[in-house]
């Protein structure tokens, strides 16, 4: 409005400009497409006004900010990606980007184990992809056999050293996802980790969910019997499981579990009660062991 008052217009002069358009797009459609440059036919005409009230949470799996302010959103995906999921996630980098002012690339993780693994598509003038890492790819028989020769050598072993093995259920190789599960606990009680005892219970959490949802019940009850004996079995057992009794240790890792889940989400330890049917403090003494 005001660049058309410094061209000398009068006020409400600049809806005439937008009203001859939508004319002429309405009743010489085909025509004005034409004088466009664009060949296709007119179907129907389509509708502009899109009311939309609607109030939803968008969840996304995990965000980074990176040192030069754009944001990493990370999404994992255990299943092939299909064009639903592409365009799920176009929506949230559009909502990410508006809302916090920032460039956002999304890096989907994928477990799959189709080989061809869809990363973009074109709709209109735009094409969008996201990075696409597919664990299937790495071998975890080379992870292992990597850390087993630190091991031999004594070299101390920190995080970075570690993470490959945590995920090595996912990954690749020859090995069962029950004995690198098996093994990778064994690993963790080696006198070379040099790693925080919080950090520690968290490694040994991400392989027992791991195992909760690779394996079947059979192998899981062993995977059980080796947890009993760590840290965070004894944890669970502190905080009011009865030793001995299979059920409730089975409950005390799920609740463990569904709270860590429900932390990483960033949930207040109000709110993890509330949805764990558990008490607060409770919450938080399982958090800060």
């Amino acid at each position: 409005m005001e660049e058309n008052h410094k061209q000398g217009q009068p006020p409400g002069s600049y809806h005439l400009e937008d009203m001859v358009m939508k004319t002429a797009a309405q009743y010489f459609g085909a025509e004005l497409l034409q004088y466009l440059g664009i060949r296709q036919q007119v179907q129907y005409i389509a509708p502009t006004e899109l009311v939309q009230l609607e109030a939803r949470q968008m969840y996304q799996d995990f965000n980074y900010e990176l040192e030069d302010r754009s944001w990493l959103h990370l999404e994992f995906e255990s299943d092939p990606i299909r064009l639903a999921d592409l365009k799920r996630f176009r929506e949230y980098e559009a909502a990410t980007s508006r809302r916090y002012q920032v460039p956002v690339v999304t890096c989907v993780i994928c477990t799959t184990d189709v080989k061809k693994i869809r990363s973009e598509f074109t709709e209109g003038l735009n094409t969008y992809r996201v990075k696409v890492i597919r664990l299937k790819d790495a071998d975890a028989d080379e992870i292992f056999a990597e850390i087993q020769k630190k091991i031999s050598t004594s070299e101390i072993l920190k995080k970075e050293d570690l993470l490959p093995m945590l995920l090595s259920p996912l990954m690749g190789g020859t090995m069962r996802s029950k004995d690198r599960i098996r093994q990778a606990l064994g690993i963790l009680n080696e006198p070379v980790i040099k790693i925080e005892e919080e950090e520690l219970r968290k490694m040994q959490a991400v392989l027992y969910a791991l195992a909760d949802k690779l394996l079947d019940e059979m192998e899981l009850q062993d995977i059980k019997e080796v947890i009993a004996m760590t840290r965070l079995g004894q944890m669970l057992m502190e905080d009011g499981i009865e030793k001995g009794m299979e059920r409730g240790m089975e409950k005390g890792i799920d609740l463990a579990k569904k709270i860590f889940r429900l932390y990483e989400q960033g949930e207040t330890a109000e709110m993890i009660a509330k949805k764990c049917n558990t008490t607060e403090e409770n919450v938080r003494k399982i958090l800060e062991k």
